[in-house]
């Protein structure tokens, strides 16, 4: 989600924390399209004290961590150990970050929290409505900035005074934090929404940072309010009225008892007393991020959490095609491809073993391979997906309702091109169900489907469902990732068996609903009725799909919720 663009001496003041204390503040989050902006931040990177090295998310341990090198082991008859990337203190750029797995996520959060005395910037390429880089290795990264709306004219050289740095580095063991700071960061972290406990230490660290660099021997108010500022506010999920939060200076540890006179107080120490009003500090927060994006992230984040499929289709693990993965021991046989480099890295460590355990000894086999060094390739590829529009139309206000369907069908198609998504359309009313749109990313076919689509009787809610279901179950045998969109207002009244009736119509759509959770197909249920309808509610519970009530929505308010539901 966008931030108010923050000036780019703040980006400059940030690297130059970084420059200080890369291990304390981790790294930072650059969601950053590739262009002129891009360049110049990556140009101010390579001005930093440390070397620049990149990786990219799929480089392997070996790599990274070190491990037997291979080469040198054959051509010297011994195990040589090679050491990994990660050991050399760097400014490490890892590339395309939103495309990161969590595996290599939690081997790369791991090195961070136990050796690494280097820093991380994560180049992520994604788009505001997708997740971007694992929350868990974003949580250790202490600056978080979006250079979308940035221009080349606000962009300025990085120039960092290396005497500057060698007075703040002799200046930081120093500085100290007055009473009550933590305390209040904490309760301000709260209060936006921000639930780890990394952030309001960060935030602490980095104010101690200002103030080294500004030469001061205690933290003061400017250094907090650019914490909040480079740390916190980014982080925020909510923005509350300064009203509600009157009672954080309450929250405060009391005051410490006053001392004697006499007490030597000719410098600063930890028990001096801070205390800034909370009123201050989100206006702080307010100056980089406004109140309405705030809302919308809590928004998109809410939906995310609930909805059960992905922005893609499902992975398929495979031997013959794909973005590659960890070769892993396996046979040798037809359904399997053997990665030689690996079998080779398996076996030489037990070379000298058995050689001496050999009838044949130094003169056997140049390299003895046995069955348990056999590494066998993978790979894993995505499967397509099929968005299945599952539209109620029936009653007065249907051709209203299936306009606003064929706009969105519309919208979302075009964007199929490039997500290798296919759409489907199926349509309900009277007492049956229709697919009127098989799965295709045509978009003439589906206009020409769409502009006889009719409308008017009852609500056979089950039959539609029922349909979508049949629909999905097809989709997958070929290989796709089905999701159903269900558009409807949910007063349901016809029964799967075709009769009028009210009851058996719930009771057997609720059915249907759970079926669709059984059989683990993520879902959407949209509630186009000009009042929440709990019924439809309820359904979207036991189908284990978000809930999104949109009155009056138009096609491209329509598209937009499910665009946002669906690519969490």
């Amino acid at each position: 989600m966008k931030q108010t663009l923050i000036p780019w001496s703040s980006v400059h003041m940030a690297l130059t924390m970084l420059a200080l204390d890369p291990k304390g503040l981790g790294g930072i989050w650059a969601r950053a399209r590739s262009g002129p902006v891009r360049d110049h931040f990556t140009q101010d990177l390579a001005r930093m004290p440390l070397p620049v090295q990149k990786l990219h998310p799929n480089t392997d341990d070996v790599t990274l961590f070190g491990g037997l090198d291979l080469t040198a082991t054959l051509a010297k008859g011994s195990i040589v150990q090679s050491k990994g990337v990660l050991a050399t203190p760097s400014t490490f750029v890892l590339t395309m970050a939103e495309r990161t797995k969590s595996e290599f996520a939690a081997r790369l959060s791991l090195t961070m929290d136990d050796i690494f005395a280097s820093c991380l910037v994560a180049l992520d390429e994604s788009t505001e409505e997708e997740d971007g880089i694992p929350s868990g290795l974003a949580d250790r990264l202490a600056f978080h900035f979006d250079f979308d709306g940035y221009h080349w004219a606000d962009t300025t050289p990085l120039r960092i005074d290396a005497e500057l740095l060698r007075n703040a580095k002799f200046f930081l063991p120093k500085v100290v934090i007055p009473d009550g700071v933590f305390a209040t960061l904490v309760v301000l972290a709260l209060k936006l929404g921000i639930s780890s406990m990394r952030a309001p230490l960060m935030a602490a660290q980095v104010a101690r940072l200002h103030a080294a660099l500004s030469y001061r021997a205690t933290v003061a108010e400017d250094d907090i309010k650019q914490a909040v500022q480079l740390v916190l506010a980014p982080r925020a999920t909510q923005l509350p009225e300064v009203e509600q939060d009157e009672a954080l200076d309450n929250d405060q540890p009391p005051a410490p008892p006053p001392e004697d006179d006499t007490q030597d107080d000719s410098g600063p120490t930890a028990n001096d007393d801070l205390e800034i009003p909370a009123e201050i500090l989100l206006d702080a927060v307010r100056a980089v991020l406004p109140a309405d994006v705030l809302a919308q992230l809590a928004t998109q984040k809410t939906t995310r959490a609930q909805t059960t499929g992905s922005g893609s289709g499902d992975a398929k693990k495979g031997n013959r095609r794909g973005r590659p993965l960890p070769a892993r021991q396996g046979n040798l046989d037809s359904k399997n491809r053997i990665d030689l480099v690996a079998t080779l890295r398996a076996a030489a460590p037990w070379q000298p073993i058995r050689r001496k355990l050999s009838p044949r000894g130094q003169d056997g086999p140049a390299l003895l391979i046995a069955k348990s060094d056999i590494r066998t390739k993978r790979y894993e590829s995505k499967s397509d997906r099929l968005l299945i529009f599952t539209v109620d139309a029936s009653g007065s206000a249907a051709m209203t309702r299936l306009n606003e369907a064929k706009g969105a069908v519309e919208l979302l198609l075009a964007q199929a091109y490039a997500r290798r998504d296919h759409v489907a359309l199926v349509s309900f009313r009277g007492d049956t169900a229709d697919i009127l749109l098989q799965p295709t990313r045509s978009l003439v076919q589906t206009k020409r489907q769409l502009a006889a689509l009719p409308g008017g009787g009852g609500t056979p809610l089950a039959s539609g469902i029922k349909a979508a279901l049949e629909l999905a179950f097809t989709a997958r045998t070929k290989g796709m990732t089905p999701t159903i969109a269900l558009l409807t207002d949910g007063r349901a009244n016809i029964a799967l068996d075709g009769s009028a009736n009210r009851k058996d119509a719930a009771s057997d759509a609720a059915t249907l609903g759970q079926s669709v959770r059984s059989q683990n197909i993520s879902a959407i249920v949209i509630d186009m009725g000009n009042r929440p309808e709990r019924q439809l509610e309820a359904l979207a519970d036991s189908m284990n799909a978000p809930y999104i009530p949109l009155p009056r929505a138009n096609a491209e308010r329509l598209s937009t919720a499910v665009s946002v539901a669906l690519d969490g």
